[in-house]
């Protein structure tokens, strides 16, 4: 079974909900063998983000907002707001440093498409502090 592990984030007594990730299909690459393409769809309540993570070294990932605004850092990288038709994109071993909805007052979505390689079953990793 795929292990998606909804993220959550934390401040100092103000514990922001956690998104909720859903597989919404996971199809093995019949022209290139040993990778699969999944999607994740990641829904954030208003205030919603993400704690810092990273993804598996063999996953390539392209994210596309749905819904709301989501404000994301990708390395070292500026910080930036995404409204609902942008996308940006993960490339492996990335680091996601802030993935948090930008709206305290609207809910946002995001569908992330990772390649990936077919027996990998984690896709998110925590990083450390």
């Amino acid at each position: 079974m795929l292990s998606l592990l909804p993220l959550t984030s934390a401040v100092a007594g103000d514990a922001k909900t956690a998104s909720k990730v859903t597989l919404v299909y996971d199809h093995e690459l019949p022209n290139v063998p040993g990778k699969s393409i999944r999607g994740v769809l990641v829904e954030y309540d208003p205030g919603g983000s993400n704690a810092a993570h990273t993804h598996p070294p063999s996953a390539f990932i392209y994210a596309t907002v749905l819904e709301g605004a989501i404000r994301s850092q990708v390395n070292d990288g500026p910080e930036k707001v995404y409204k609902a038709g942008e996308s940006w994109s993960e490339m492996p071993g990335d680091r996601h440093s802030v993935s948090a909805n930008d709206s305290e007052t609207a809910p946002a979505k995001l569908l992330a498409v990772f390649v990936v390689d077919t027996d990998q079953r984690e896709l998110t990793y925590p990083l450390e502090k």
